[in-house]
């Protein structure tokens, strides 16, 4: 066993990424696209990705800077468009996520590339990806900014505008996970899919009432 205090072991930011994405994992999977001021669109993928509130509906995702302590066009692009479309691909289309996390000049579109077509997303300027099963239309919140050093994360909050559903997949109640066929990142160039599933029954809170009926 070991014990490590960051300010005594000085562990370095590339050995803290291997433990984070090692060992907090499978993380879900946010594909994004954005747009410039100029009209240019950036589709990329990030695996520091989550649900951070319901009621107002908002997303949350991180990109960090390079390792020269650059921003990522996504960033660059929500500073000066402060929209973007939150997609969830599924395996059906992780040849095409996988494409567009390759690191293309601002000026070239990684919907192209990935030979994705798009579509229009209500409620913002950003198109979507059009086989993408799930699309989440966003305006931006907060880009909440962790220092300028390389692998730094921006901490992009995104309030959801409008949603793109496939039906085959969601009833209004229920996803169809076979349907969807949800995947997640591990390390490095490792992904997980979620077709081996167990069950644990929640706790029945003081009232009787399980934790999951009394809405948590």
């Amino acid at each position: 066993m070991s014990d490590y205090l960051l300010d005594e072991h000085g562990l370095s930011p590339g050995k803290i990424y291997r433990l984070f994405s090692g060992s907090i994992c499978p993380r879900p999977i946010a594909w994004v696209s954005t747009r410039d001021a100029e009209g240019h669109h950036n589709l990329a993928p990030f695996s520091f990705f989550n649900v951070v509130s319901v009621n107002p509906p908002v997303l949350g995702f991180s990109p960090l800077l390079d390792g020269d302590g650059n921003a990522k066009d996504t960033i660059r692009n929500l500073d000066e468009v402060p929209e973007c479309v939150v997609h969830i691909g599924g395996e059906g289309l992780v040849e095409e996520l996988n494409a567009t996390s390759t690191g293309l000049p601002r000026d070239e579109d990684e919907f192209i590339f990935a030979a994705l077509e798009k579509a229009e997303m209500p409620g913002v300027s950003v198109p979507r990806v059009a086989a993408a099963p799930v699309a989440f239309g966003c305006r931006l919140r907060e880009i909440i900014r962790f220092g300028d050093q390389p692998l730094a994360g921006n901490l992009v909050l995104a309030e959801v505008v409008s949603i793109h559903v496939d039906e085959a997949i969601w009833d209004g109640r229920h996803v169809d996970r076979e349907g969807l066929r949800p995947i997640g990142r591990m390390a490095g160039n490792d992904y997980a899919r979620s077709t081996d599933l167990f069950v644990v029954e929640r706790p029945a809170s003081g009232n009787g009432m399980s934790q999951k009926d009394a809405g948590r």
